[in-house]
Order: C-alpha cells, then sequence, then structure tokens
C-alpha cells in the first residue's frame, strides 16, 4: 500500500512496533500539534488497551528495493470516534506524525490517504479530525486531501502560555 513514486510502503502496525513509536512519538512532539504534556521517563508503552496495534498505520522506508530498514518514518491512528452504533460509519484519525528525516517526502500524505482507503475498507463514509488552530501546515495539507473545516472550538487550550482554537475538520469518502 504505496503511493507510486513514493519512496515508502504503508502497512499496519505490529506490536513489534511499539518501542519504535514510542519512540517517534517522544521525538515528534511539540505544542505545534500535542495537547498533553511532553511525555517524561519512565515511558509508557506506545500501544495499551485503549490504542491497539490495529488502529495504527506506519510508513517504513522502501530501501535498495527491499521494503524496511527497521526504521519507521511515520504513523497515524484511525478509529472509531466513539463507541455508539449510530456513529460507526465515521473513522476519526487520533494522531498523525512524521520523523523529521522523513518529512517532506510525502509520509504525511501518503497516510491520510491510506487512512481514507482502511476506512472505506471498514464501511466508513466520513472521516474526521481535530487539529490546533495554529497549526498551519497540518491544517494546509488535510485541505489540500479534501478536509473542511466543521467546527473550531475557540480558545480550547492553553498551550506554551497562549489560548488555541481546535478545529474540527472532516470529509467524505464517497465517489
Amino acid at each position: 500500500m504505496s503511493e507510486p513514486g513514493t519512496p515508502f510502503v504503508i502497512r499496519p502496525a505490529e506490536r513489534s512496533d511499539d518501542d519504535a513509536l514510542a519512540e517517534l512519538d517522544r521525538a515528534t512532539w511539540s505544542t505545534l500539534h500535542a495537547v498533553q504534556p511532553r511525555p517524561l521517563p519512565p515511558y509508557r508503552p506506545f500501544f495499551d488497551e485503549t490504542h491497539p496495534p490495529e488502529q495504527h498505520l506506519v510508513a517504513e522506508p522502501v530501501t535498495q528495493g527491499a521494503i524496511g530498514d527497521g526504521r519507521i518514518a511515520g504513523y497515524l491512528r484511525l478509529c472509531a470516534p466513539t463507541p455508539l452504533s449510530c456513529n460507526q460509519h465515521v473513522r476519526q484519525i487520533q494522531g498523525l506524525a512524521v520523523a523529521d528525516w522523513a518529512r517532506g517526502q510525502g509520509v504525511a500524505r501518503a497516510l491520510l490517504r491510506a487512512a481514507g482507503d482502511a476506512a472505506r475498507r471498514q464501511g466508513a463514509i466520513r472521516l474526521t479530525l481535530r487539529v490546533l488552530g495554529h497549526n498551519t501546515p497540518a491544517r494546509r495539507l488535510y485541505e489540500s486531501e479534501g478536509y473542511a473545516v466543521e467546527g473550531v472550538l475557540p480558545g480550547e487550550f492553553f498551550l506554551a502560555g497562549r489560548y488555541v482554537d481546535d478545529v474540527l475538520m472532516g470529509r467524505s469518502l464517497g465517489g
């Protein structure tokens, strides 16, 4: 599952990815996108009961014609936004991170497109996400992939000494 011409393959996460994903999550932490405090030791596992491997897609580099070299370029968490049966036609992106060394190479875009494909296979007809208002690069990426602002919670978070909006975005998965 990769975009043509993209030097990355997108695959479902595996339990054995836990350490690499936890490290990537810590390395990419920023108030540009994180509302939780910076992780400090002792570190928790990346996967847990509420965030199992099957909710994650992983991007890994294709090197010299072979998939993977042990490094993970990025990940995306895709899940149902609620446990309610009346909401099961929606999938929500609840995390997206790209390693510094892989930025600018289409990893986030490939993960977003793979998430749309995975959501369709799961029977979803809508895909939603939340992004902090001051995260302009992410908002531009999402808009370029067909997401529209569907709501704004003004000043929802206080991060790095300022109030930040929580922007709700979504898109249809229909043809």
